[in-house]
């Protein structure tokens, strides 16, 4: 059960109107990093969880992402307000109107014309909020290194937007919802290490044999060692023979099959073959005013001029 409080979580100040500014604080509301899909993300994994703590911190973090899609899409709605009200009454020109709307040189015109002036569920290119955006797997461990930097990406969008405008009140608010990202985080970060073991995540262990490899597949200059691929816990390969077929076999693919499989896959491949010696001429060659060379011990097979080519 939900009740709303009319009551922001944190006051709304905007200096003037910005319908370009608005446009980019939508990848806050209906972007892939934005509100609505933390709210999402957690409130999905909430009632999908049988731990009662983890349960309880779901839910609340997801209410709280849920105020905070109230808070910016309430920024974008001021930010709106003044282009939004000219438009809809049509009190100035035409082209200055749009001007007025276009001037920070992105979408904003569409937000003004599509929605009013409102914040829809659309990103800053608009593209329309997706469920795709959640990538709960519903296991605790996996779950929640991905709130992690969910949450940190978050905060990195909050900072850029936060880059972008001078208004004292827009900044405040972002900067609030900034900070909030950096609590989630810490309260994500606490809630992993209370699950012990919690890596690597799931039940299964690796196979001891591969899992404190180091593969150097990248080679030459800029290689860098550190302690993510060296010390006591790493072994460093760079033999690109010892890279391959680490399974002792042959490193080849092998299938088993019934006769009548066999069969049917050595007739698809006959039937399909390619013949190396055929080279005939191709229609980018005749678009290019070029002929093809001729293979050893064959003709060229360009037709002469007026011929008539031979049906198969």
């Amino acid at each position: 059960m939900f009740s709303h409080n009319k009551r922001l979580q944190y006051t709304v100040r905007v200096s003037g109107s910005n319908p370009g500014l608005a446009n980019l604080m939508l990848e806050q509301f209906g972007g892939p990093q934005g509100e609505l899909a933390a709210a999402c993300r957690y409130f999905t994994q909430a009632l999908g969880e049988d731990d009662p703590a983890r349960k309880d911190l779901l839910l609340d973090i997801a209410t709280e992402e849920l105020s905070h899609l109230e808070v910016i899409g309430t920024i974008v709605a001021m930010l709106n307000k003044g282009a939004k009200g000219k438009l809809a009454e049509g009190v100035e020109r035409e082209a200055d109107t749009y001007r007025s709307i276009t001037g920070a040189g992105n979408d904003s015109h569409l937000t003004q014309v599509l929605y009013g002036g409102g914040p829809p569920l659309v990103n800053s290119a608009g593209v329309p909020w997706t469920a795709a955006y959640i990538d709960t797997i519903g296991e605790p461990t996996a779950d929640l290194r991905s709130n992690i930097a969910a949450e940190a990406r978050a905060k990195i969008v909050y900072e850029r937007l936060i880059n972008l405008t001078e208004d004292a009140g827009v900044k405040e608010a972002l900067g609030f919802l900034m900070t909030r990202e950096i609590a989630h985080q810490k309260s994500f970060e606490k809630a992993l290490y209370a699950i012990e073991p919690n890596f690597p995540p799931g039940k299964m262990a690796g196979n001891p044999r591969f899992t404190n490899v180091y593969m150097n597949m990248s080679q030459g200059i800029g290689e860098s060692r550190g302690p993510w691929n060296q010390g006591e816990q790493w072994e460093f390969v760079s033999d690109r023979d010892k890279q391959a077929a680490v399974d002792g076999g042959d490193g080849l693919a092998h299938v088993q099959m019934t006769q009548a499989e066999m069969a049917a896959t050595d007739n698809m491949a006959q039937r399909t073959r390619s013949d190396p010696s055929v080279n005939n001429l191709t229609g980018a060659e005749i678009g290019a005013g070029g002929e093809p060379p001729t293979a050893p011990g064959h003709a060229s097979q360009v037709p002469a001029p007026g011929a008539v080519p031979p049906m198969h």
